[in-house]
């Protein structure tokens, strides 16, 4: 009997050495190195398409070219992120945290999608528990397989019997390949089935979603180079204690990656949202301090939010900055701006910042809804609800324009604000094409005798 081989992986990034390591030579990562039991003999290439022959040469220019063909899924949010649909022959990786709503989002795909032939492979939950989970969710699609397996092997063998056009992995940590003598999860194991499931996608042309899990800091679980053989990796994010969820794609070789798609968590399944503007708007009767509207864009989708904002003295000496869904380091830039070019005196108070409904916003755009309220509850003055703003606020306490300014507009004119601020350095931008009120301001001073005037 052969000797068996053991190899060390780093955890982090897939790096394999002979030896255990402190340092990880490739990632410059401490104590990540875990010893594996790699396969005795070199791994068998199955070969899943019908021609045999092997790859050669060609020209550039000879190359024929084809359009990708789609997919269009039943979910319009999916189809959005994934730049029109789904491309066949392409790999996913999906991923999120735990309870989050991943195995939900897939499953109603496969169950909801009419006239698909969809394969969807778990390791994690029996069948029982999947039929009680598209019974609440509320199946449609009569071509749905079910597949509690985790030998890859066994996994292509009912794949080639059924001949299906979409394969769902939930999830790929918990599948293994036989060619590989590791236990599941491991660096190996994780790396060769993703390459198999690649290999398998390529040669017959259907596209394969993985589900995958995430490390406590928010990664990938898995080698690095998992993401790098992928054609997309999605994330579904949110906050557990909301009932919305964000879908953002961090990779996309078919499409955009500024794309967003929202969805609300319900006991049905995840609804999708179609006008965003009006969750993340809170519907109140009462003028409150510290609230103002910002139009942001998410990709090619113009949305408006709310930034909440408190302005105190501050009781303990050392006023505090903190911001929720806006960067931190941004809001003391403003906060700064705002002390030495326009005079506000907040430099010995607290500032507490939210962006509600849960989301993270990055867009500069919102700038001037964040000095906006800010100033609004450090004077206790209401902004009007009629009143939305979109610019980005320099360090000179000039008011810079933005991109998509129409699209912007548009939004704010779709939801029935009769004015919104923005900066006159817009080019382009005439009153005449639009029916809410255009206020143009260069410098914060100006956006201040506008909205308190």
């Amino acid at each position: 009997m052969a000797k068996t081989k053991s190899a060390f992986f780093c955890q982090n990034c897939g790096h394999e050495a002979p030896k255990w390591l402190g340092k990880c030579p490739s990632c410059n990562e401490w104590n990540t190195f875990v010893e594996e039991i790699i396969s005795k003999q070199v791994p068998q290439v199955v070969a899943f398409s019908k021609s045999k022959e092997a790859a050669k040469p060609q020209v550039l220019q000879e190359i024929e070219k084809k359009k990708h063909r789609r997919i269009t899924l039943a979910d319009e949010e999916l189809n959005r992120v994934l730049g029109g649909g789904l491309v066949l022959g392409s790999l996913i990786l999906f991923g999120g945290e735990p309870g989050i709503g991943k195995s939900t989002l897939l499953l109603q795909l496969a169950v909801t999608t009419p006239n698909l032939k969809v394969l969807y492979v778990s390791g994690e939950e029996s069948d029982q528990q999947i039929k009680m989970r598209s019974e609440r969710i509320g199946s449609v699609n009569e071509q749905c397989y079910i597949l509690t397996e985790t030998n890859l092997q066994n996994i292509f063998k009912q794949a080639e019997n059924i001949q299906p056009e979409l394969i769902v992995i939930d999830s790929i940590q918990t599948l293994y390949s036989s060619d590989i003598e590791s236990s599941p999860g491991s660096i190996s194991q994780v790396r060769e089935t993703t390459a198999q499931l690649l290999r398998y996608a390529k040669q017959t042309n259907i596209p394969v979603f993985l589900i995958g899990h995430i490390t406590k800091e928010g990664a990938l679980a898995g080698p690095k180079v998992l993401e790098h053989m992928v054609d997309a990796v999605l994330q579904f994010e949110g906050d557990r204690n909301h009932v919305y969820r964000l879908l953002r794609s961090i990779k996309n070789r078919f499409g955009s990656t500024n794309e967003l798609g929202i969805y609300e968590m319900l006991g049905t399944g995840l609804r999708q949202v179609e006008n965003p503007s009006e969750i993340l708007i809170t519907n109140t009767d009462a003028t409150l301090s510290g609230i103002s509207i910002a139009a942001t864009m998410e990709g090619m989708r113009p949305m408006l939010i709310e930034v909440q904002s408190l302005v105190s003295t501050a009781a303990y000496g050392t006023p505090q900055r903190s911001s929720t869904g806006f960067d931190s380091k941004r809001l003391n830039m403003l906060l700064a701006v705002m002390e030495k070019r326009c005079g506000f005196k907040l430099g010995a108070k607290d500032v507490f910042l939210n962006i509600a409904g849960g989301i993270k916003v990055d867009d500069p755009a919102i700038d001037l809804a964040v000095v906006a309220a800010v100033l609004s509850s450090n004077a206790d003055m209401p902004i009007a609800k009629n009143i939305a703003l979109t610019a980005e606020v320099g360090l000179s306490g000039e008011i810079r324009p933005v991109n998509r300014i129409e699209q912007r507009i548009h939004e704010a004119e779709k939801l029935g604000f009769d004015k919104i601020i923005l900066s006159k350095y817009n080019k382009g931008v005439e009153q005449k094409k639009f029916k809410i009120e255009l206020v143009l301001c260069g410098k914060i001073t100006e956006v201040v005798k506008a909205l308190f005037a």
